[in-house]
């Protein structure tokens, strides 16, 4: 229906709203479902909504529409709309592993070959192997729950309820969570007979995710999803290095204690967090030893590469690597990747005609592959010098040569592509992959996005330091993480190790900077929805004030107080 008159009740309230969709406005029934009103208008050819944005927030596609509002579908391949698919799909998962064995819960893990990779918990422990044999009966259960197309449940219950029913099952990563929140209420989804925690809209019903796959992976299972044009992508190669990394993390993770929300939150509470964050340091510090030993061992090395996505703690992992190679006798000596860059005139740009400041090209790598061959050989070379107020190099350069015990380090984005590098031989570089790989999850079925991760720490450095707002770092965010994809993502198996930089405890730090920044997004802006997801997951943390983390912490690059310089 076209706008038009509104009708009135008799007690004098309107039965019509006004509903906006893109450029034009419909007058809708009071309490009429978010899910008809796209339905009505959508247009053919697109792929079914799966959720809406109803003026700035993300909803079910059951939400009734009770004022005046703005409306726009969301559908697979845009970020919310792909996280709703999967937390469908891993929701008929959880109900198919339910309907097979009552015994066995799926336990969410990373990232990994498309998809999510799970293991299985049974009767409180973690399981060392997922069969192909559970897998392929798995497989089939959610082949005929989607087949079905059954109808997704949400329910609203008491808090009370809630913790009954997780006790009664034994989910502790559930009753862990739910007793650390204040909340009157929570929500449930079930499929059949299994009930789930929801963290955040479903698809109406199972028919919705047609398109997955559950593959065994090493002794693991990945459910995988397709990618941004809905399509299937073929089975990626091994990310050896990148498992191993996940792998030690979450055992490391689960011997601490701190394995999900629920348990973070009852340390922070009854005040056992110092010596979390202790041991956490601790293990951190232990693995920075432990590359620069291998730096060391390789005795022709001359060349150290660090690299990663943004805000991953390069800086400050590169720093505090320098110290410990100081430890063992050799001499490291930074070379700035910034100072390659070619003049703005020359550097690439975005279809939109903006500059991708990203894409390699914006180096001179030739230049700077010369001045690394010279530098190797023992010569002396003159390091230019980048201003980027001017968008150009300035006359000044910097001399440099190595001594005998010196070691050239440097890093950014593009330092693990073969370009940079050509020819220099493998015995006489090093390469790491920093990355903040958390495997703290919410609970066994929802996890903690590393890219969430890096975004709050973003927002939070961004705010401090380079009086950038969250709307503008939330705004900028999907271009970097293209970027990311297309420059570091493929080459991070190049690295010789991967260092860890996600802290266990950080996102209870994070909460008490990040939460106060997003509320100065103003209510009108688009970056809203993504505001309002941040901070559904951050009220979930118990808010942990910084004063016990220690001043060398990858942390303090972004929240400030560090004993580093930069």
């Amino acid at each position: 229906m076209k706008e038009g008159s509104k009708e009135s009740t008799r007690n004098g309230q309107f039965r019509e709203i006004r509903v906006e969709m893109g450029d034009e406005v419909f007058v809708v029934q009071k309490g009429a479902r978010a899910g008809d009103v796209i339905a009505e208008h959508a247009s053919s050819g697109l792929l079914p909504a799966l959720g809406a944005i109803v003026n700035g927030r993300l909803r079910s596609l059951d939400h009734q529409l009770v004022s005046n509002c703005k409306v726009r579908a969301v559908r697979f391949g845009e970020k919310d709309g792909t996280a709703i698919y999967i937390r469908t799909a891993i929701l008929i998962l959880c109900e198919a592993v339910h309907r097979v064995d009552e015994s066995l819960n799926p336990v969410v893990g990373q990232s990994l070959a498309g998809g999510y990779s799970f293991t299985l918990r049974k009767d409180g422990k973690l399981q060392e192997t997922v069969s192909p044999a559970l897998i392929r009966r798995f497989r089939k259960e959610m082949q005929r729950i989607i087949a079905a197309d059954e109808p997704i449940v949400i329910e609203r219950v008491t808090l009370e309820e809630a913790l009954a029913h997780f006790l009664r099952i034994g989910a502790k990563d559930k009753t862990g969570l739910l007793n650390t929140v204040r909340r009157s209420e929570v929500q449930w989804a079930t499929v059949g007979g299994y009930k789930d925690l929801i963290t955040g809209p479903l698809a109406p019903s199972t028919g919705q995710v047609s398109k997955w796959e559950l593959i065994p992976y090493e002794t693991e299972m990945v459910l995988r999803f397709p990618g941004s044009d809905f399509e299937m992508r073929p089975k990626p190669r091994r990310q050896t290095r990148l498992y191993t990394a996940y792998r030690e993390t979450r055992r490391w993770n689960e011997e601490l204690g701190v394995g999900n929300v629920g348990q973070l939150n009852e340390a922070v509470i009854q005040g056992h967090v110092s010596e979390i964050i202790r041991v956490a340091e601790g293990f951190q510090e232990k693995k920075v030893v432990a590359i620069a030993d291998s730096i060391a061992e390789r005795k022709r090395c001359r060349l150290v590469l660090v690299a990663g996505p943004s805000s991953s703690g390069k800086t400050t992992f590169t720093k505090r690597l320098m110290v410990q190679l100081r430890v063992l006798g050799l001499k490291p000596v930074a070379i700035s990747m910034d100072n390659y860059y070619v003049n703005r005139v020359d550097t690439p740009k975005h279809a939109d005609g903006s500059y991708n400041f990203e894409s390699l090209d914006a180096l001179d790598v030739k230049l700077f592959n010369d001045h690394v061959h010279r530098l190797i050989r023992g010569e002396r070379v003159e390091t230019p010098v980048y201003s980027f107020v001017t968008g150009e190099r300035v006359e000044r350069t910097i001399p440099m040569e190595l001594g005998p015990r010196d070691v050239l380090i440097t890093e950014g984005i593009h330092c693990l592509n073969p370009r940079l590098t050509d020819g220099i031989q493998k015995a006489k570089k090093f390469g790491i992959y920093v990355s903040a790989l958390t495997q703290m999850s919410i609970d066994d079925h929802s996890r903690i996005f590393t890219a969430d991760v890096r975004l709050l720490r973003r927002i939070v450095r961004d705010r401090v330091y380079r009086n950038y707002t969250a709307e503008q770092t939330i705004l900028g965010w999907s271009s970097v993480r293209a970027g990311e994809n297309k420059y570091i993502f493929p080459f991070q198996e190049n690295a010789d190790v991967m260092f860890n930089s996600a802290l266990v405890y950080e996102q209870a730090v994070i909460r008490t900077y990040a939460e106060r920044f997003l509320l100065e997004v103003p209510l009108e802006s688009p970056a809203m929805p993504e505001v309002y997801r941040l901070l559904r997951f951050l009220h979930m943390l118990v808010p942990l004030f910084p004063q016990e983390v220690p001043q060398n912490s990858l942390l303090r690059e972004f929240i400030g107080g560090s004993a580093f310089t930069y």
